[in-house]
């Protein structure tokens, strides 16, 4: 797991890198580098490394990244980013029984919005989304609303749809959960949504002054999706 001994999660990472035939990749906003408490290197450590490729940027293009051209207008690659665009990707794991390629960006809402919306490669795969049918484990940091994932929570549930195999989520959410314990053990306090926080009255930062983000905690208030 590439952590100190006093924080090893080696115990808790499966044995042998997990089987599948989805290849995953990663674009990681270089903020990412330097959090301490990140969800993809755990992700890396349960699968073999042809299945899990890592590309750290803001600007991809055909010129510096033709691999990551090539694997965006293939027609079994995915792209998992929720919108109206975006179809349930139990939809599609139904209808392909191919191996497929999905890419997941990694940062924060903004960080992915801007990083999905300014590289034109990133619009030619077929765009797919999750169902919010969970919560989120990833307690020890705050996410906007309750549904929100992590990125190994991402993973975790899309490859358990496309390898048809419930196992494979549970796995790779192991090495998180005994994560966030540890954390919690050592003094970390759980992290509720801003969702939570507001329909509770419990958000204690200074309400926005941008109209734009104001009009977004609104949203979340009333239960509209965003």
């Amino acid at each position: 797991c590439s952590r100190p001994q006093k924080v090893c999660l080696c115990p808790f990472l499966p044995v042998h890198p997990l089987k599948v035939s989805t290849c995953l990749y990663i674009i990681q906003h270089p903020a990412e580098e330097s959090r301490v408490l990140r969800t993809v290197p755990l992700l890396a450590a349960c699968l073999p490394p042809d299945k899990c490729k890592i590309l750290v940027g803001r600007r991809f293009n055909e010129d510096r990244y033709p691999e990551l051209a090539t694997v965006c207008r293939n027609p079994n690659t995915l792209i998992l980013y929720p919108g109206a665009e975006a179809t349930n990707l139990e939809e599609v794991a139904v209808m392909s029984s191919s191996p497929s390629v999905m890419i997941i960006i990694d940062g924060t809402w903004s960080q992915a919005k801007d990083i999905f919306y300014k590289n034109a490669l990133f619009r030619l795969p077929k765009q797919v989304q999750l169902k919010p049918s969970i919560s989120s484990q990833y307690v020890i940091r705050t996410q906007p609303t309750n549904t929100c994932l992590s990125t190994l929570e991402c993973a975790a549930v899309a490859l358990s749809i496309l390898e048809k195999n419930q196992s494979i989520q549970e796995t790779i959410l192991h090495p998180l959960q005994a994560l966030c314990s540890f954390q919690l053990q050592h003094g970390a306090q759980i992290h509720h949504s801003k969702e939570h926080l507001l329909k509770n009255g419990l958000y204690d930062k200074p309400m926005p002054k941008n109209k734009r983000k104001l009009r977004r905690m609104e949203l979340l208030v009333n239960n509209v999706k965003i």
